[in-house]
């Protein structure tokens, strides 16, 4: 009995000793090279940033609007900020030209001209198309999710005075939204109703009426998409399911390709050379292997407090962290 207990007690100890195969300890990821150069406080809440040449462009929620010179992203300083006349609580971002747009959900869109950073001037606020929730530029048109309501469209070939055209429903509500490369069709991410694709090609200058040309469920929440048009693939982040990959070849039998249970709560995502960008909230920013989308994979990660919206160019990714502010990330050659 004595032979047969040691042989048990030792193997508790050597279970002990490895730790859970689920231990966030145990299997916290390796960087892959991405590394944290500069990392920015903002007086608000960092929510969404574009880049734009060298000027970084931030919605930081009831904070306003941030503008930043990141000409070089190691010493990144602040050029200016815009609280008064906004309303509401600036959650996405979008531009064209000199202009932002900031959702601010129940109070539509702020527009502010910024042709000079350093003193921002708020053209409209409170436009109505609401509840605004994210944007997309397609040409002289925004597209707004507008959740349960779906999408609006306005003109912008002025896009100080951006021009209200039509608005209609969605499956499920609209949280993301991009166009494709031809204009013809619009893809939703439609929350818990997954991923939505809308005939546009008969446009009418917005006040069109633009029938569903597909639909697929997704688990999860789909909050944003991003396109590979070349191998006609969807990616989304979808909230606690992670990212989900759909194929829409054929828009009659759209399918779930692949997906990858990400870290945390997949709020926003990039695209760009088989990889996608991922942030995920308490996850951080997570960069994914996507050259099979049957099977993707983890290359690294960042950890960061609470990741939401992001951009990059061709060394650097930019990332909004409620909790931290702005944080810049050097991409490696790869």
């Amino acid at each position: 009995m004595n032979k047969y207990f040691s042989i048990f007690l030792s193997g508790l100890i050597l279970m002990a000793g490895c730790g859970k195969p689920e231990d966030p300890e145990s299997l916290k990821p390796e960087d892959a090279g991405y590394k944290i150069v500069s990392q920015v406080p903002t007086s608000g809440f960092a929510n969404d940033l574009v880049k734009n040449d060298g000027i970084l462009y931030v919605a930081q929620g009831e904070g306003g609007l941030s503008i930043y010179n990141v000409d070089d992203p190691k010493n990144p300083f602040l050029v200016s900020l815009t609280t008064e006349r906004l309303r509401g609580y600036a959650g996405k971002i979008a531009m064209k030209d000199s202009v932002v747009y900031l959702a601010a959900n129940t109070f539509g869109i702020n527009v502010v001209d910024v042709r000079d950073p350093d003193t921002p001037v708020v053209t409209i606020t409170n436009l109505g198309i609401k509840p605004a929730k994210n944007f997309h530029v397609m040409g002289n048109y925004l597209f707004t999710a507008i959740s349960e309501q779906g999408v609006g469209i306005a003109e912008i070939s002025y896009p100080a005075e951006p021009d209200i055209r039509g608005q209609f429903p969605t499956t499920g509500y609209a949280y993301g939204l991009t166009t494709s490369s031809d204009s013809n069709f619009l893809f939703v991410a439609g929350g818990e109703m997954g991923l939505s694709i809308y005939n546009i090609s008969d446009f009418q200058e917005g006040y069109g009426i633009y029938p569903r040309a597909g639909w697929c469920d997704t688990p999860g929440d789909a909050e944003a998409i991003v396109l590979n048009e070349s191998i006609s693939v969807a990616f989304l982040a979808c909230g606690t399911a992670g990212l989900q990959i759909i194929d829409y070849s054929d828009t009659t039998n759209i399918f779930i390709a692949g997906s990858y249970d990400s870290a945390g709560y997949a709020k926003d995502l990039l695209y760009r050379d088989n990889r996608i960008y991922l942030s995920a909230q308490l996850g951080g920013l997570q960069i994914i292997d996507v050259t099979d989308i049957t099977a993707p994979k983890l290359l690294g990660a960042v950890e960061t407090k609470y990741a939401l919206g992001l951009d990059m160019d061709d060394q650097y990714i930019y990332l909004a962290d409620e909790d931290e502010g702005i944080i810049i990330i050097s991409i490696p050659e790869y």
